[in-house]
């Protein structure tokens, strides 16, 4: 039947969730159900009704290297394989939409969620996650990128907002987005919690309907993150296509009641209708080849993609030459060979006979995922312990665990791996060492940048002793590191999936040459990150005051040293770039495997800004790619420009602009290390070939006119406006210099210093609430987290979502439990006015369930 046929009442209720993970279909208009998983690095089907914190039981599934991982691999096609394995899966466990990839910007290394999102940069964010979204949806399985904007922090996620300029969102926080979109064509996005300008993102028209929807031509579902939806009316008019969990029938008589009073339209409903009808039809299968279960032959196959996946995203930080002697002398870098005797050769990859010594709780116990709603219940299991023990030709001298896991103090356990360290049965110590489960949790953002001081003890003891010391870092997102100039070497593994402890082992044996790179930048100590003065913002309003200078773009215009700078990472080869010429298309170059060792390097293409134009970083990356070359190969390589490469955007005429004039492109295979550079001139005839271009092509190959220039390139000129930025002082941007870069834009509310609560304050800021009971709640909830946290090592996501939410949420999570009218109710009680919320709570209640009951009786009328 055409779906125009259907009633106002059925049309509004396929705009909510009938469970937890299940959207509500309509046999009439043959729209069936469709299922929903967590899934940005392994498919997370909850058995049961289940919840969206990870704390129910859920069906086994291959847990692959999380996002923040996988982008160190700076390998698309890598992502693609990956994504192909995550479809298969959710589409043998019986799941139409996976709730991935997460692809917000690291703004701070402290948020929270890092490990499960790609890059601080744009470029590698949107590229990485187009590979993945080809590979899930080529199983007809849905992908759906997350979350859709400017979701920077845990703290207050549902009720912070995003206080941002038009320019800084566009440039640098959307075009990820966009760029998944234009090039992997995703089929859902889910819409983030937090509110953009004083908008909620669920019902931000500008951001769903004019950029979303009319710019990027995105044809698909937008759902709201799971309770993050405020009005069920905006979300249908700004391009909200589904609201989940489930409110019960609570938004379903909103939507009718709207239609009623002209509020809202007929013709409004069918276009997210429509879109609910397309997700639908895209992913059913009609059960076939699917059995709710892995086969041993997809568990071992995904097991050993996993391995890969997490081979080719570790990163070398650190390889330095030790001098030793015959059986205990290290593997050498093969560009020179080992010689006999006494030599100095890099400590990796571990030489044949090497006698290890393994020290530290991760490598026995091993973390190789975050915590929050995408754990997952893990096929198999490694752990570097282990794996070190089966290993070829390298004998493990001892094991000591050397720390109390999640931090406390105890030097007994310092003192045992020191012994094990000194004696004369070991040649080298491999000390794995990182941040705890609690450390990095969705709902809870990081408190410090430091390692826990028992492993920095450590750390420090191990290196008295006088061997080499090889440090093994497991971590989703930067530490810091003040013992980096005294180690050996250092290899960082991230949240490596289950197949992790493996992969790292292949690595330091030498079986795997290493070939990560870093997708963001690693200060040295934390209060070099240009946001680190005001960073979580405990009130409503987040002001972005560093503008679109976030990591390298900040630290190499404002010349702040790093620890190691965006794009860096080393291999067991050497490689040298030549060659470079600018052409009409684009850039290409030479690149030369020095070593006798295959190997593969990471190219990265930047362009600096046109003299005299609009203020922008120092740098920026255009174009990247992942280059396999054997033993002392050379390969040519071209690197296209395209609709991101010189654009920016111009916010007085509300459109992207390109800038005529002189462009500077540099290469090399870090933001710190581009020994090639060129000089061309972008004119007008450039400008309109490449959006011509880009229009006709995703494939990033786009004419151009460039001619070649000869004059030097000369340094940005600063807008008056943004002159704090490229001295480094952003921590020091006045509001009233803040408000000057939003101008017109600027929409957003601060929050009232009046004490008085309303259903968007989140039930953390009860806890000054004048009334007892309010009070109270706020004060438990908040001890019980920090109990559970302390006794158990793991965050209590229950408490922290709770913590988060604002009232407003109930309605939004209670599958029709509580509607607006008792949530009034509850504010009430967060204002100290207890008796009279109670009872208008319960007076609600039977008003709601009556409700509730004659929409469910209509509905089945239409049966």
């Amino acid at each position: 039947m055409n779906l125009t046929e259907l009633s106002v009442t059925e049309k509004a209720a396929l705009l909510s969730g009938a469970s937890e993970w299940d959207s509500r279909g309509n046999e009439r208009a043959g729209i069936p159900s469709f299922v929903m998983s967590d899934g940005p690095h392994g498919v997370r089907r909850q058995l049961g009704s289940g919840d969206h914190l990870g704390l129910g039981a859920s069906k086994p599934a291959t847990c692959f290297p999380t996002a923040g991982t996988v982008a160190d691999s700076w390998d698309p096609a890598l992502a693609e394989q990956m994504g192909r394995a995550l479809g298969r899966e959710a589409h043998d466990l019986d799941v139409n939409v996976l709730l991935g990839p997460g692809m917000n910007i690291k703004r701070n290394p402290l948020c929270g969620r890092n490990f499960e999102y790609y890059s601080e940069d744009p470029m590698v964010a949107g590229r990485m996650a187009s590979g993945l979204i080809r590979g899930i949806q080529s199983n007809g399985v849905a992908a759906c990128p997350k979350h859709f904007a400017v979701n920077s922090q845990e703290l207050r996620r549902q009720a912070s907002n995003s206080v941002i300029d038009e320019r800084t969102l566009r440039e640098l926080y959307l075009t990820a987005f966009e760029i998944a979109v234009r090039e992997a064509r995703p089929w859902a996005i889910m819409s983030s919690y937090n509110e953009i300008n004083g908008v909620y993102a669920h019902e931000n028209k500008h951001l769903l309907a004019h950029i979303l929807r009319d710019e990027w031509g995105f044809d698909g579902m937008v759902v709201s993150d799971w309770g993050g939806s405020d009005s069920a009316v905006a979300a249908v008019k700004a391009g909200g296509t589904l609201e989940m969990p489930s409110p019960g029938f609570t938004s379903v008589r909103e939507l009718v009641a709207a239609v009623g009073r002209g509020e809202l339209t007929e013709a409004d409903l069918d276009k997210r209708v429509a879109e609910i009808a397309k997700i639908a039809d895209r992913t059913h299968f009609n059960g076939v080849g699917r059995d709710d279960l892995l086969t041993d032959d997809v568990i071992a196959k995904h097991h050993d993609i996993a391995r890969r996946v997490a081979e080719g995203s570790i990163v070398l930080l650190k390889n330095t030459a030790v001098r030793t002697t015959d059986a205990a002398t290290p593997g050498a870098d093969s560009t020179e060979g080992q010689k006999e005797g006494n030599v100095a050769a890099p400590i990796l990859p571990l030489r044949p006979g090497m006698r290890v010594a393994v020290v530290g709780d991760l490598a026995k116990t091993p973390r190789y995922q975050g915590s929050g709603s995408s754990k997952i219940n893990a096929t198999r299991e490694e752990n570097i312990l282990q794996e070190l023990n089966n290993a070829a030709d390298i004998t493990v001298s001892g094991y000591q665990q050397g720390y109390e896991r999640h931090g406390g103090e105890n030097r007994a356990l310092i003192e045992d791996a020191v012994a094990l360290a000194s004696s004369n049965a070991t040649d080298v110590v491999l000390a794995v060492i990182g941040l705890d489960e609690r450390s990095e949790s969705e709902g809870l953002d990081r408190s410090t940048m430091s390692l826990p001081k028992a492993q920095l003890d450590l750390v420090k003891a191990l290196v008295s002793t006088g061997k080499p010391v090889v440090v093994v870092l497991v971590a989703g997102s930067p530490v810091e590191l003040p013992f980096f100039d005294d180690v050996a070497a250092m290899l960082y593994v991230g949240l490596s999936g289950q197949a992790g402890a493996s992969a790292a082992v292949r690595v330091l044996t030498g079986a795997v040459n290493p070939s990560g790179h870093l997708t963001e930048t690693w200060p040295i100590k934390y209060e070099d990150v240009p946001s680190a003065a005001y960073y979580p913002v405990p009130q409503r309003d987040a002001a972005y005051r560093e503008g679109p200078f976030v990591g390298y773009r900040y630290y190499e215009t404002a010349k702040v040293p790093v620890r190691f700078p965006f794009g860096y990472g080393l291999s067991y080869s050497s490689f040298t770039y030549s060659d470079l010429a600018c052409d009409d298309s684009g850039v290409s170059f030479a690149v030369t495997n020095d070593s006798d060792v295959p190997g593969a390097t990471v190219a990265q293409m930047y362009v600096r800004g046109v003299a005299g134009g609009a203020m922008r970083p120092a740098l920026e990356l255009k174009g990247f790619m992942k280059v396999g070359l054997g033993a002392h190969e050379s390969k040519v390589v071209h690197m296209g420009f395209d609709r991101y490469t010189f654009r920016n955007y111009d916010v007085k005429a509300d459109q992207w602009q390109v800038e005529t004039g002189e462009r500077e492109v540099l290469v090399g295979d870090c933001v710190e290390r581009l020994p090639l550079s060129a000089h061309c001139v972008v004119t007008e005839d450039t400008a309109k070939a490449i959006a011509a271009a880009s229009d006709a092509t995703t494939d990033g190959k786009t004419a151009g006119a460039l001619a070649a220039s000869v004059p030097v390139f000369a340094p940005v000129a600063a807008d008056p406006r943004l002159g704090h930025y490229l001295i480094g002082d952003v921590k020091h941007v006045t509001d009233d210099e803040f408000a000057v870069l939003l101008g017109a834009n600027a929409n957003g509310r601060s929050k009232s210093d009046s004490g008085v609560f309303g259903p968007n304050d989140p039930i953390s800021s009860w806890i000054g609430s004048r009334g007892f009971l309010a009070r109270t709640i706020a004060k438990v909830l908040t001890s019980r987290e920090a109990k559970t946290r302390e006794k158990t090592g793991q965050p209590d996501l229950n408490a922290l979502f709770v913590l988060n939410m604002p009232p407003r949420a109930m309605c939004k999570m209670t599958q029709g439990m509580i509607d607006s009218a008792m949530v009034d109710a509850v504010v009430k009680v967060a204002n100290g006015h207890a008796f009279r919320g109670i009872g208008s709570f319960i007076a609600g209640f039977f008003r709601n369930q009556s409700a509730n009951k004659r929409i469910a009786k209509e509905l089945k009328s239409h049966d």
